[in-house]
């Protein structure tokens, strides 16, 4: 049988059948846990389009056939990003923020002065880990005991995060917490806003695949936020990472995920602590 393409259209490029759509599926899988499901065909077709023109390819086939062959070109980290979505914003799902600031002093004094260790697994841009660096000053004061790990998959947004610049109305940020944790810009920098130093300090950034056979992230964890990341996975992927995050976390530690993620079938590993907060076991 042969295979139907995509009808001829003014304002589509390149053909893109189902076959192509199905292997660009089976890649980003494999590669970086990602489930696309039936109707996000227009948006790999959109995404993925624009890495055939950087680079030069005339079809998905071909491009995808050279991706196949060429297993560790710098060219997958941007078939990655290019496929990978980057939605945030400044104190997003708020009660968190409140449950972190409320938990951080009985959290620092369990710890004995060990000082505290924070993941956060999808960074983004930098605004969910800034906005923890927030918290954490907020909870405990000037030069806290405490250090931030953020990560993420995509090299692109890790960029913007760790310059630490953003629009003046970014969502989410308070008139107080403007003053309290930015510097404004001036000249050429009117309308941007850059996190102080004393916050920016606190966090530190690293490219991560979660699914990379090895985490190097050092000594182990008390709170991570791995939030609206697991809806991107299937079943068996969700509970492979539960389980690997439980492994680098101290017991007792916090888990904070998603508001539309429930991980009640992981009690193995953690229990159900509030709104969507969990407890390592």
């Amino acid at each position: 049988m042969v295979e139907a393409v995509s009808p001829p259209d003014a304002s589509r490029e390149f053909a893109f059948t189902p076959t192509d759509f199905g292997r660009v599926r089976a890649l980003i899988r494999h590669h970086a846990g990602i489930s696309l499901h039936e109707g996000k065909q227009a948006m790999v077709y959109s995404r993925v389009s624009r890495r055939l023109r950087a680079t030069g390819h005339r079809s998905f086939a071909s491009y995808l056939q050279w991706l196949e062959e060429h297993a560790h070109h710098s060219e997958w980290q941007e078939f990655v990003n290019c496929l990978t979505t980057n939605l945030t914003a400044f104190f997003r799902e708020d009660h968190h923020f409140d449950l972190l600031q409320r938990d951080l002093p009985a959290l620092l004094q369990a710890r004995r002065g060990a000082g505290i260790r924070i993941w956060c697994s999808a960074s983004s841009t930098g605004e969910e880990p800034y906005s923890i660096a927030m918290t954490v000053v907020e909870a405990l004061g000037a030069n806290p005991p405490a250090q931030i790990l953020a990560s993420d998959i995509d090299t692109r947004v890790l960029a913007k995060a760790s310059s630490g610049v953003y629009d003046i109305d970014s969502k989410g940020l308070s008139p107080e917490r403007l003053k309290a944790h930015f510097l404004r810009g001036t000249g050429a920098q009117d309308g941007l806003i850059r996190i102080k130093p004393a916050v920016a300090r606190l966090v530190s950034f690293l490219p991560l695949n979660l699914m990379d056979e090895q985490w190097a992230l050092g000594e182990p964890f008390d709170i991570v936020f791995c939030r609206n990341v697991m809806i991107y996975f299937d079943h068996a992927t969700q509970r492979k990472v539960l389980q690997r995050i439980h492994s680098v976390m101290n017991p007792g530690g916090l888990l904070y995920v998603g508001h539309s993620e429930n991980f009640n079938d992981a009690r193995g590993l953690f229990s159900l602590r509030g709104k969507t907060v969990y407890q390592r076991q």
